[in-house]
């Protein structure tokens, strides 16, 4: 007999699952690929390159254009060093609330549409519902590209991606891009006592993290106040997050290494700000650098990148959440997802989902039980829509 659970209970199954993303992903994928066997619903597997994780993509009705992709990430940051007051991988419920890391980043969105799988197949949906499960969107949205670049291949023709990200069941419609970097400063080894016979990578490095910091005042400086992120920073932010370098406080530093990002709003080019980092490398600190010792360098690499969503003129996606909802209002948010991967494939997306995702990635992550039934009835009445 096919396996029947509630929402909750679904969630509480997913949460169970240590998917943290330095871990394997795939006793969840697994799990969900098995229940929806049960329900007769083939998926299939997208794996990473070493096939240690995997993306599913499952589809319920028919296999025909003009369905709906509901897309959720199936990792979770780590609960390392935060002072839980319950197991985070057990769900507890108090307080009409659910805790457990990724309640509400992002397990619960996904939980309660697979809950919902024998609802669907019940109600017989004349346009079908696409999961699209995804692996390592923690650390880069690193996953979902190779799902959606096969979803193009196959060319698919989904009326509308609904990415669960939590917005409290809020539509959003543009969200900021990023752009990870990491940066390498070689300088020149001396005794602390001759500083004009090396060159300090440590202090070369500050130089820089401050250049990247007057970058970001610059944009703020210029952004209208009452701008649609609001009161989240709606202006692109570069931030410095890791910085290591030096052996002893005695040795003027040869090497020193920094990791920052750049979070750019959609109207805003990422390169951009690279150049003129790249620039002021060349021009300003290198020849100084070079002057005491050629083999000074200063090298920066991309590590990882994820598209903006931008807002669309009459998106499907957003007419879809807005005729479900009964919202008029749309949200800009601060925070990157995958929903401009999608958008960049040329799928008509938005972010509506439910949960805060100002209690994500903290100790004591929780979703409230009213924004469970919220969601519920936000898929619900897409099925019934689907099956007009």
């Amino acid at each position: 007999m096919a396996t029947i659970v509630t929402p909750v209970e679904m969630i509480e199954k997913l949460v169970g699952f240590d998917t943290v993303s330095r871990n394997s992903n795939l006793n969840l994928i697994d799990y969900v690929a098995d229940y929806l066997a049960e329900h007769g619903v083939k998926s299939e597997r997208i794996f990473n390159d070493d096939k240690t994780k995997a993306n599913l993509f499952a589809t319920v009705g028919p296999d025909i254009d003009g369905g709906i992709v509901l897309s959720g990430h199936t990792d979770v940051v780590p609960v390392d060093g935060q002072p839980w007051d319950t197991d985070p991988f057990t769900i507890v419920e108090k307080d009409g609330k659910l805790y457990g890391r990724g309640t509400s980043d992002m397990k619960s969105f996904s939980a309660i549409a697979l809950a919902l799988v024998p609802e669907m197949i019940a109600k017989g949906i004349k346009k079908p519902i696409h999961f699209a499960l995804s692996y390592d969107e923690e650390i880069g949205c690193l996953g979902s590209p190779r799902m959606i670049e096969q979803m193009v291949e196959k060319g698919m023709k989904p009326r509308a991606v609904i990415v669960g990200e939590p917005t409290m069941m809020d539509i959003v419609t543009a969200h900021k891009g990023i752009v990870g970097l990491k940066t390498k400063v070689v300088g020149k080894e001396a005794h602390s006592s001759l500083v004009e016979d090396g060159v300090s990578a440590v202090m070369t490095a500050t130089r820089l993290v401050n250049f990247i910091a007057d970058m970001m005042a610059e944009n703020k400086a210029k952004t209208d106040p009452n701008n649609s992120y609001a009161p989240a920073p709606g202006y692109t932010t570069l931030h410095v997050g890791v910085i290591n370098g030096g052996t002893a406080m005695n040795i003027i530093s040869r090497e020193c290494e920094f990791s920052w990002d750049i979070r750019y709003v959609a109207e805003d080019d990422p390169q951009d700000f690279i150049d003129r980092f790249n620039k002021y490398c060349e021009e300003t600190i290198l020849p100084a650098m070079r002057a005491i010792d050629p083999d000074c360098s200063i090298t920066s690499e991309i590590v990882s990148s994820t598209s903006a969503l931008g807002p669309e003129e009459d998106g499907e996606a957003e007419m879809i959440c807005k005729s479900i909802t009964g919202k008029n209002n749309t949200l800009s948010v601060a925070y990157a997802a995958e929903a401009g991967q999608f958008q960049d494939a040329g799928y008509s997306t938005v972010i509506c989902g439910p949960g805060s995702i100002g209690i994500a990635h903290q100790p004591n992550e929780y979703i409230e039980l009213e924004q469970v039934k919220a969601s519920e009835t936000f898929i619900r009445k897409l099925i019934d829509d689907l099956a007009k």
